[in-house]
């Protein structure tokens, strides 16, 4: 994950809608969208959610509003033979299967199952138990820190870490849980700040529309991104309409494919696709009407214009006094002899 290639992450959630038939669906999309990962949230509703806790504003928005949050949370359940279900089609589909637990037995359960990876959601930063529990394992981790501080990153890096979790497995997300999140919101520039105070690898998990936000993050340095997508957006639950559909998953993977390529090595020099263009681009010492052998070049009589052949414009002080050892034809490119000398 640490390399120039970026991971990409496509975040099924829970955009299955209790259905394992659309969360196999969700699999076969993300793996022919070309993502790295597909990845769910495995929770018990009732280890996560209190009878009384409220929904955030869009999954009011976006759900039945007479349900609760424990309600809604219980129609999006994934049990353990869902997971092994899901995990056989990541196999076939050459896709890494991941998910974030929300709860002890969640984490009990996706590390029987095998996971190197723990995705840590934005709003178990604060979760000092549960913290604990995912350090000890000493697995990869992946930290997302929406609606965090600085203080709080630092606070959660240093429970995994001195749980035995090396910082060298951990990947810190900068993330805005916003559904979807305004663009004046993203703060890409965050993600850069996480990676300075604290020495880690950095990545996004974007809940924007579109795909800028994510082709951004990418160019800044990002190693992992995360992004919703869903098989309709039409289709009922709270997360589909802060995702991309199929299509769009796959124009986005394409997208931050190109920029990893884009990006280069850094070094400024004529690339090999660009070289042939040189004699057709930049232009020559030619002169500008006949001059005869003997004669002196001068400025009225030399011009620089496209040639194939010829000596650079940059030599054009070096050239001007030079005797014309030949007859000369305008437009005919100067040729001094003894070039090495004037290139000095």
């Amino acid at each position: 994950m640490n390399g120039k290639r970026t991971f990409i992450i496509a975040e099924a959630g829970v955009n299955h809608n209790g259905s394992i038939q659309t969360a196999l669906e969700l699999v076969d999309e993300a793996a022919t969208a070309g993502a790295d990962a597909v990845k769910f949230q495995t929770f018990i509703a009732e280890e996560l959610a209190t009878c009384s806790a409220p929904k955030a504003e869009y999954q009011r928005r976006t759900t039945c509003k007479a349900e609760s949050q424990l309600e809604m949370l219980k129609k999006l359940e994934l049990d353990r033979e869902a997971h092994l279900v899901l995990m056989d089609r990541c196999v076939k589909n050459n896709i890494k299967f991941l998910s974030s637990p929300f709860d002890f037995k969640s984490i009990e359960l996706l590390e029987n199952l095998g996971l190197d990876t723990f995705k840590i959601p934005s709003g178990e930063l604060t979760n000092l138990p549960y913290l604990r529990k995912i350090g000890r394992l000493g697995k990869k981790v992946i930290l997302s820190t929406g609606m965090a501080c600085l203080g709080e990153i630092e606070a959660a890096l240093d429970v995994l870490t001195s749980e035995g979790t090396p910082k060298s497995f951990i990947t810190v997300l900068h993330c805005n849980t916003e559904y979807p999140t305004p663009f004046e919101d993203v703060n890409l520039r965050a993600m850069l700040t996480i990676r300075d105070a604290f020495g880690v690898d950095v990545g996004y998990s974007d809940h924007t529309t579109g795909i800028e936000a994510v082709i951004a993050a990418v160019a800044f340095g990002a190693s992992i991104v995360e992004k919703h997508f869903t098989i309709d957006r039409a289709m009922e639950g709270p997360d589909h309409k802060a995702s991309l559909e199929p299509s769009e998953l796959g124009a986005m993977v394409k997208a931050v494919r190109n920029i990893e390529k884009a990006m280069g090595s850094g070094v400024k020099t004529p690339s090999s696709s660009e070289r042939k263009n040189i004699s057709v681009a930049r232009k020559r010492i030619v002169v500008s009407k006949f001059i005869k052998a003997g004669e002196l070049f001068a400025d009225d009589n030399l011009t620089v214009k496209r040639s194939a052949v010829g000596l650079s414009p940059m030599l054009w002080d070096f050239v001007i006094g030079q005797q014309a050892l030949k007859d000369y034809e305008k437009d005919e490119a100067v040729h001094i002899p003894d070039r090495t000398k004037c290139e000095k």
